[in-house]
């Protein structure tokens, strides 16, 4: 029996397919991954969570048991407006909304703000889980350069004049998936040129905690205000099983349109992960856990850094991140990066071609490593095994 599918639904999705495909061969226990965003579970706090649950269930299991609030766990809600002033910006509790991981804030900005064939702007490449998202309202999906320096602001003044573009989504801090930063003078640019416009920035925080070398910059929320939505999770810096995200927005009129879908979708998230994570932060220091994890990922990445001058072939170049998880690698002239990948895959290593993190790039040079959850002998013998799939390539 067949029954009816949306037309939603049964639109190509290259960015899935190609996801499906990385998880399928990810599973496979013999496999070298660079390809996931995986933290490393060594820095997951298992015994500190051990005592936050049970506290919770001492001193208020029935709350944590009982259905909650739309916006979230009050006390929770309120240490992560708290933090915001590190980054340049005054927030309250009342403005951020804990969401099922920062998937869920994705679908959420989309099901409010579009309408079918409205202007969106990302930048290219993208978080490709962000455009299989929007993809789902059918926008008109434009993309904007991004350059080692950040997002082009020539070019970024040319869509906003001309597109006029629902909403900007951009990922400031360590990109996923090329590891970019914005510098300050980019930044201060491209807040001047939306300040023009009537479009919204959201802005996707999630590795901006993880830097471990340089300094950073203010949030986008610091120069444009209300104009700019924050988006936030804790699933890379305490744990991506609890899938507790958030957005901050301080548009009212928004802020209430957010939370009645997601009052719709799932009336709350799971109340019982907010509560032991809130009480996981009052008893311990995020800060002394953030050291850990970010010594952890910068002697990985700096392993994987001499891995790549050791064994990829010359003409191979690579950004060289402050933080995050990931190293954004361009292969030499003339060599695709899916035929590398498909190669390394028979030979036991998983990478992530750049295909598809652009909306209409195929066939490109660059791919995507995380060096975040493999230890220095995979990353060595992955690292052999790419240059080896390369060099195949070259012939």
């Amino acid at each position: 029996m067949q029954f009816q599918i949306s037309e939603r639904m049964t639109k190509p999705d290259f960015q899935g397919e190609f996801v499906d495909a990385i998880l399928k061969c990810a599973a496979s226990p013999d496999m070298i991954s660079f390809g996931g965003g995986l933290p490393n579970p060594i820095s997951f706090p298992i015994r500190e969570m051990e005592d936050a649950v049970a506290k919770v269930l001492e001193k208020n299991g029935v709350q944590a048991l009982q259905y909650s609030t739309t916006a979230g766990y009050e006390p929770l809600r309120a240490y992560i407006a708290k933090r915001y002033a590190r980054i340049g910006v005054e927030a309250t509790a009342d403005e951020i909304i804990i969401t099922n991981g920062s998937q869920q804030a994705l679908d959420m900005f989309a099901a409010v703000m579009l309408n079918p064939k409205d202007p969106i702007l990302l930048e290219r490449p993208s978080y490709l889980a962000a455009l299989q998202t929007f993809h789902l309202y059918d926008p008109t999906v434009h993309t904007v350069e991004l350059t080692e320096q950040g997002v082009n602001c020539e070019e970024l003044a040319d869509i906003l004049q001309n597109v006029k573009p629902v909403f900007f989504y951009a990922i400031p801090n360590f990109q996923n998936p090329t590891g970019l930063t914005y510098t300050v003078e980019t930044r201060e640019k491209a807040a001047s040129l939306l300040k023009k416009s009537n479009t919204l920035l959201i802005e996707d925080n999630p590795y901006g905690e993880l830097r471990f070398r340089g300094e950073g910059g203010y949030s986008f929320a610091h120069y444009l205000g209300e104009q700019c939505c924050m988006m936030g999770t804790f699933s890379k810096t305490v744990s991506p099983g609890m899938r507790i995200g958030w957005i901050c927005c301080k548009n009212k009129a928004l802020r209430d349109k957010l939370m009645a879908f997601k009052q719709v979708m799932d009336l709350h998230t799971n109340i019982f992960c907010q509560m032991v994570l809130a009480q996981y932060l009052a008893d311990n220091d995020l800060d002394e856990h953030m050291e850990k994890i970010k010594n952890l990922y910068q002697h990985q990445a700096e392993v994987m850094m001499a891995a790549m001058d050791k064994y990829l072939p010359a003409g191979t170049s690579y950004t060289k991140p402050e933080g995050g998880m990931f190293i954004w690698a361009t292969m030499p002239d003339g060599v695709k990066a899916v035929d590398v990948g498909n190669a390394a895959i028979k030979k036991g290593l998983l990478v992530v071609a750049g295909d598809p993190f652009y909306e209409k790039d195929r066939g490109v040079r660059t791919m995507r490593l995380n060096y975040s959850n493999s230890t220095e002998a995979q990353i060595d013998a992955g690292m052999k095994i790419l240059g080896e799939a390369i060099r195949e390539m070259m012939k």
